[in-house]
């Protein structure tokens, strides 16, 4: 494992990991463009875009509203991303475990802003008085604490993920004996499943989304036929 690896992303998955909820919620986050921008931190940008594509496809199940508990994407699909191009030939099986290291991650960074919140309600609570005053310097000094251990708690749990976890999805990669395609084929197959199901949800409760998806699947299925 290389330091020098493990410090940009790290950096990024604290940036990331900022940008769910705190700032700038800009949609950063997503897999799509974290795994992508990690796996580009390591040289292969187009592998990340195919993780970070199948990822997104369970994010979408995921319906971040209020102080809910959800999974952090942010943080997870940077080492989803990283750990599926940490080894250059992209073994079979890689795939599939670079994902279940992005969900185990989801879950414990989902966990780890539920302690954020904790703690910020915490430090909140000790600044009543000027909270209560409509202090300006007060509001100002909470609000740049909370963003600060919210990248400190991305950051760290990015680096800690993937330092243990690219390992162990080498090791299990060297004993895989499923053939790539039919590795990768299961692996979308899982996550499409997630992602029509999430879709469902919407489909069956609002007024003609049916008719609407219907009609972007067709487009976008045309668009790939006659490219």
């Amino acid at each position: 494992m290389n330091p020098y690896d493990v410090l940009p992303l790290a950096m990024l998955g604290g940036l990331l990991g900022l940008d769910v909820v705190s700032f700038p919620q800009a949609m950063l986050s997503r897999p799509l463009v974290a795994a992508t921008l990690a796996a580009g931190l390591l040289g292969d940008p187009g592998a990340g875009l195919l993780i970070g594509a199948t990822l997104e496809l369970i994010a979408l199940e995921t319906l971040p509203f209020g102080a809910s508990r959800y999974p952090e994407w942010g943080s997870a699909a940077v080492v989803g991303g990283a750990v599926f191009v940490h080894d250059a030939a992209h073994p079979a099986g890689m795939m599939a475990l670079a994902m279940v290291a992005a969900l185990a991650t989801a879950m414990l960074s989902g966990w780890s802003m539920v302690k954020l919140r904790q703690l910020n309600a915490h430090w909140a609570a000790r600044h009543r008085s000027g909270l209560d005053a409509g202090a300006r310097g007060t509001v100002i000094g909470l609000q740049l604490r909370g963003m600060t251990a919210d990248f400190v708690r991305g950051a760290v749990l990015t680096a800690v993920a993937f330092a243990v976890l690219a390992p162990v999805a080498h090791a299990a990669a060297t004993v895989w004996t499923f053939d790539v395609r039919v590795s990768r084929g299961v692996a979308v197959a899982a996550a499409a499943s997630v992602a029509l199901a999430a879709a469902w949800k919407i489909l069956h409760t609002v007024p003609a989304a049916r008719w609407l998806f219907a009609g972007g699947l067709l487009a976008g299925s045309l668009a790939v036929v006659l490219r």
